[in-house]
């Protein structure tokens, strides 16, 4: 897994020392996806951030299995809100690039490529040119170019954030069918409580200014899914409706209260 103790990160700003986390301890465990909401500032790019190694925090440690992180590694995959693909590669040259850097022979890219893209539901469109697909499909090759090296978690920052409502609705099904499929750990930020609440097995609220984690909470509404149970079923459920309520209330009130 992958184990925050004490995280805190001070960034220098206009000359004044500003922190932007403060002692945030979690666990990030293998085949559990996390998902961090909170209002407006709270940090949660820069946990991240942290996570993927961009950003060396100012306090506390961060490990995979025990192992210090100290920047980038083939153990975490990002995926970010902007796809950043290869305009002028198809989809499946898009999803081997990462092998094709690593050594790997074409013939074995390629067909670990194809996998994926049939996990993600796109071995039809292999051949396609980037410019040809949807923002949902760029979104699912993003996420099997990230799973075809074989990362052991999958960090993504607002993946569905630039989709439509429907598209976005479809996608988070997308990605629960991924996250079952593939067994790896994920963490996700995202403004929308309906999709935290969907997604989460572990749901992280952040408060702001400086950001610091509030409550964990374990939700089941994501293995509902898995096991059959149908996305609007679930989120009309009358549990699902008063969890989103409550916390849309309260990043309201803190929002008002802090501005």
């Amino acid at each position: 897994m992958i184990r925050l103790q004490s995280i805190g990160v001070t960034f220098e700003i206009a000359g004044n020392a500003v922190e932007v986390l403060h002692d945030i301890s979690l666990d990030l465990q293998d085949a559990r996806l996390t998902v961090v909401i909170g209002e407006s500032g709270c940090g949660k790019t820069t946990l991240l951030n942290v996570i993927a190694g961009f950003v060396t925090p100012s306090s506390g440690t961060v490990t995979i299995d025990g192992r210090r992180i100290t920047g980038p590694g083939a153990d975490r995959g990002v995926v970010f809100q902007d796809d950043a693909l290869l305009p002028w590669q198809s989809v499946l040259e898009n999803v081997a690039f990462g092998l094709r850097l690593s050594g790997l022979p074409k013939v074995e890219r390629e067909a670990r490529a194809h996998e994926y893209l049939a996990l993600t539901g796109l071995d039809k469109y292999a051949d396609f040119p980037i410019w040809k697909i949807s923002g949902g499909m760029r979104q699912r090759v993003g996420l099997a170019r990230a799973l075809a090296v074989d990362p052991r978690f999958l960090l993504l920052d607002e993946p569905l954030g630039a989709l439509d409502a429907l598209t976005r609705e479809r996608m988070q099904e997308h990605l629960l069918r991924i996250w079952k499929a593939s067994g790896k750990g994920l963490f996700m930020i995202t403004h929308s409580v309906e999709e935290a609440l969907f997604l989460a097995t572990d749901l992280v609220l952040l408060r702001a200014r400086p950001g610091r984690v509030e409550t964990i909470r374990q939700l089941d509404f994501s293995e509902r899914f898995a096991a059959g149970e149908s996305a609007r079923s679930i989120k009309s459920d009358r549990y699902f409706v008063k969890l989103r309520e409550e916390i849309l209330y309260d990043l309201l009130i803190h929002e008002e209260q802090s501005a």
